[in-house]
């Protein structure tokens, strides 16, 4: 059964309310923000600079650390960038969430994190640009005029972030169990899949 859901998302897809709808229909943990301002917290981050820190991560310790010796040699935490240290401990949050079991857990970089998980369902939330200009608009209250040019930097950000820490191609679908095209699905259909999908595998 799947006991974790991991999910990514473009901006205004509507990834967030999705993973919202499904804890709350799951009864489980919902993971999101949330993990980033635990993270900053345990490392005495000032919450201004979190959101600067998280998209600058390099991820190089992540995949460093698998090749350290335990005899030295390797990266040690104290001598990583903030923002590695940043990412390292939201990776350890995702981890100890999913080891307990029982949750949602919204961007991160958790479907790669996460990978080797049988019980973890990875997906990926889209949707055409018409629809998410809209989204933004009515949920962000963005300015029509300031909307494109937002949602440009929300996906830059997002897709360069998760392509620096997993080393794969951000929206690729082979790294996930469903992809979901939340402008022709719906939030609500899409939801109901998740959930559907969630039941089915128990």
């Amino acid at each position: 059964m799947y006991h974790v859901i991991a999910i990514e998302r473009l901006y205004a897809s509507g990834g967030n309310e999705i993973g919202k709808r499904l804890a709350g229909a799951l009864g489980y943990k919902l993971y999101d923000r949330n993990i980033l301002t635990e993270s900053a917290k345990n490392l005495k981050i000032p919450a201004i600079y979190i959101e600067s820190l998280e998209e600058t991560s390099s991820g190089g310790f992540i995949f460093n650390l698998t090749k350290s010796s335990p005899f030295g040699g390797g990266p040690s935490e104290k001598d990583l960038p903030m923002a590695d240290k940043l990412f390292e401990e939201e990776k350890n949050i995702i981890e100890k969430a999913a080891n307990h079991g029982g949750c949602v857990i919204v961007g991160r970089a958790a479907s790669h994190i996460l990978k080797d998980r049988d019980d973890c369902l990875k997906v990926f939330i889209h949707a055409d640009t018409e629809t998410r200009m809209k989204r933004a608009i009515e949920k962000e209250g963005l300015d029509r005029s300031e909307v494109e040019s937002t949602m440009k930097k929300y996906d830059k950000r997002r897709k360069d972030f998760y392509n620096s820490v997993t080393k794969w191609e951000w929206g690729n679908p082979a790294y996930f169990d469903m992809c979901l095209n939340s402008g022709n699905l719906g939030i609500e259909v899409c939801t109901k899949l998740l959930i559907d999908a969630v039941s089915a595998s128990g």
